[in-house]
């Protein structure tokens, strides 16, 4: 009795779809890879492209290490940056991950300092 109701719930009638169905499936699935994750990826080094392309000397930049620092020299796809008085580094060029304004580094340190003075007080 239990090996005939087993039988009988796995029936042929369990097959889904045709195959023009499954395509327009897969199809839309594509679609909104390439709208949410593909295009904005492409936009991105795009702008990121752009931006290296347009680097000149005396830019202050951050690469995306981190590091902050002045470009004193530029050669083919090289940098020389000067991240401190005399100290100067040669990194690629793709490696810079924006140009800093004056306005936004003394933004980050008033923000760095405000921390500072918070973390004391917290202690």
């Amino acid at each position: 009795m239990f090996i005939n109701d087993a039988f009988a719930a796995v029936t042929p009638a369990a097959e889904t779809g045709t195959l023009g169905g499954t395509l327009v499936q897969l199809a839309l699935i594509l679609l909104i890879f390439y709208f949410f994750l593909i295009r904005p990826q492409q936009k991105k080094m795009r702008e990121h492209a752009a931006m290296v392309e347009a680097l000149k000397v005396g830019d202050k930049v951050m690469l995306g290490s981190g590091i902050y620092g002045k470009i004193s020299a530029i050669k083919e796809d090289k940098l020389i940056l000067e991240i401190a008085n005399g100290v100067e580094i040669t990194v690629d060029r793709m490696t810079v991950g924006m140009v800093v304004s004056d306005e936004k580094k003394t933004a980050d340190n008033a923000k760095n300092k405000h921390n500072e003075v918070k973390n004391k007080k917290g202690k």
